[in-house]
């Protein structure tokens, strides 16, 4: 039996680029977006009622990341990349119908549009359905996963003495925590985890309309070098 489905609303995100995106909503609660909502879901009477909702799940797709032929087996990033598990043990993208899920924090309900901050999804991401989120129900005490039983450790953020007022004045000029956006992603450590790179090598990445560069001076720290328009 196959289904068809169709987007009720188009993601419009801070992440342009997948690189750098946290790999689980909430380890950046700068990180913004608007969900622009799609006839004829566009009317308030689809989101009546949902200004009384703090959070919400998002189902999408990996409009990105589609396959034809399905995996069994994934390597997520969590285990360092280089080590097979079953695809439903994983959040890992290469999902069997490209569907995720997120739950993201609603800021604000307004006609044909939703303000959500905390996500991890890139720009032009579809949404499938929006569901609120139900403390009693989706909050479950003593659940546990023992691959992922905490968040990831962070690695240090510096600044090079010019980047962070270029942080500064881009974040005016957008009206957004750029400055945090930046950190608070970075200290997720977006290089994949068997990587080790040289001190020369120079990252690179886009947030909102800025191109964001950084090296990494000592394994386990991050120096960003510059914020320029990108």
């Amino acid at each position: 039996m196959q289904h068809t489905v169709a987007p009720v609303g188009i993601v419009r995100s801070c992440f342009k680029e997948k690189f750098a995106i946290p790999r689980q909503p909430q380890l950046a609660p700068a990180a913004r977006g608007v969900l622009e909502l799609l006839p004829p879901f566009d009317q308030g009477d689809a989101v009546e009622g949902l200004e009384q909702v703090s959070h919400v799940w998002l189902l999408f797709l990996f409009h990105q990341a589609l396959e034809d032929k399905p995996r069994l087996k994934v390597r997520p990033p969590r285990l360092g990349g280089n080590k097979s598990m079953g695809v439903f043990a994983t959040r890992a993208t290469h999902r069997p119908n490209g569907i995720g899920q997120s739950v993201v924090r609603l800021e604000g309900v307004e006609p044909g549009r939703l303000l959500l901050s905390g996500i991890d999804l890139l720009d032009g991401t579809p949404v499938l359905d929006i569901k609120p989120y139900v403390p009693y129900a989706d909050s479950i005490p003593g659940a546990s996963n023992q691959m992922a039983s905490a968040a990831p450790a962070a690695i240090a953020v510096q600044w090079a003495d010019s980047a962070l007022p270029q942080a500064r004045d881009h974040a005016l000029r957008l009206g957004e925590p750029l400055v945090e956006l930046i950190e608070q992603c970075l200290a997720q450590d977006p290089r994949p985890a068997y990587q080790i790179p040289p001190a020369e090598r120079v990252y690179g990445v886009r947030f909102w309309d800025v191109q964001v560069r950084w090296h990494y001076p000592h394994p386990e720290e991050i120096r960003v070098l510059e914020v320029v328009l990108g």
